[in-house]
């Protein structure tokens, strides 16, 4: 992997592929998704990092596609920033402010590295490689649920003695 950039993992590759357990080098991962607009705002600041902090690895991966290791490092929301040194994670990035100046301090607290100053955002951070604007698409998955549980209430309430009497011909006859 080449340094000063920043390198997206894709569908098939694993995080710990990236991450040396026998290193003490340090390594950004940012958890994000391409339809949270939170993610797309912070994209830029994290795609100036790299040259910001020559020394360091960035990664980041798309939350959704990669869900076994969002619940293994314990992110629940994105974008979720963690800093690992070797394959351990020793940091969560947790500010509201998500801004290259945030970023920077959140670094160098915890590492000790200082940033390049004359580093800034700039109209390349804001085209790529981490994506800045939304993208739409349908969630499947969610649609697949909605639909499932309609059709399963549907369902219940037809096959319900108490309902009946509301739908024309299933009237209950009384024994006596």
């Amino acid at each position: 992997m080449e340094r000063f950039t920043l390198h997206i993992l894709n569908v098939s590759q694993d995080l710990m592929e990236f991450l040396n357990p026998n290193s003490s080098d340090c390594t950004l991962v940012l958890f994000y998704t391409p339809w949270c607009r939170f993610s797309a705002s912070l994209a830029p600041h994290f795609n100036s990092l790299p040259r910001a902090f020559p020394t360091l690895r960035f990664l980041a991966l798309d939350a959704s596609q990669h869900s076994s290791l969002s619940t293994r490092f314990g992110t629940v929301a994105v974008p979720n920033i963690l800093l690992f040194q070797g394959a351990k994670p020793m940091a969560r990035f947790n500010h509201t402010d998500r801004t290259l100046e945030t970023l920077k301090d959140f670094i160098f607290n915890q590492t000790g590295i200082e940033a390049k100053s004359d580093v800034a955002v700039t109209q390349e951070d804001w085209e790529g490689p981490l994506p800045s604007v939304l993208t739409k698409g349908i969630d499947w998955l969610l649609l697949f649920s909605v639909l499932f549980l309609a059709s399963f209430v549907l369902y219940a309430t037809l096959r319900t003695e108490s309902i009946r009497w509301l739908i024309p011909g299933q009237e209950h006859e009384h024994q006596e």
